[in-house]
């Protein structure tokens, strides 16, 4: 019940066309967004992520962030072309080279007109700065592949880390993002949760 009342929050900012900026206004709209013009900034209060956290035999995959200075899951912006599945998808491969299969349900609810998607697992919303913030789309996965590579230009460093070495990493880890990694790798690891 609370995923579908997120959802329809969702569906409602999504609708509110006096929200957004028109796409020519978007690119430098306020200092802290000029230097990701790539990114797809929907308006200079808000905009939609995904994060990624990946398990695998028992370790989640994290980055150690180089602008940010933390450790952080995969993850980025929700371009404006993309869902947000496809998103998750696409920033997984960009940041460790990894293909993912995302962990959830989703609705068998798709035919001419509609796609389902895969739930998150859960939403958040965090500040970003004083005047900017991101909704963000929590979701499991695991690995296709296995061969990881840091992406440079984002990132110091990326591993695998147990739930014991999440206590001693350096810079620590934010609570909130400790608590997913040991919540996927609980569930992931226990098979609480459904692929679909």
């Amino acid at each position: 019940m609370v995923l579908l009342q997120q959802v329809n929050a969702f569906c409602w900012f999504l609708s509110r066309s006096d929200l957004f900026l028109p796409l020519n206004e978007v690119d430098g709209c306020c200092s802290h967004l000029q230097s990701c013009s790539r990114m797809a900034h929907i308006h200079e209060k808000i905009d939609f992520t995904v994060a990624i956290f990946v398990v695998h035999e028992e370790k989640i995959l994290i980055i150690h962030h180089r602008k940010l200075n933390k450790w952080l899951p995969l993850g980025g912006h929700i371009e404006l072309d993309e869902d947000p599945e496809i998103a998750a998808l696409r920033e997984a491969k960009e940041e460790s080279g990894l293909e993912v299969e995302l962990v959830g349900e989703r609705p068998p609810t798709t035919e001419t007109g509609t796609r389902a998607l895969i739930a998150p697992r859960f939403l958040d919303i965090h500040r970003i700065s004083e005047t900017h913030e991101h909704i963000g789309m929590i979701y499991w996965a695991r690995p296709k592949t296995s061969d990881i590579r840091c992406a440079q230009e984002e990132h110091h460093a990326i591993r695998w880390c147990s739930k014991s070495q999440l206590l001693n990493l350096e810079p620590p880890m934010s609570n909130a993002v400790q608590w997913y990694c040991c919540k996927a790798i609980d569930e992931i690891s226990g098979q609480s949760v459904s692929v679909q």
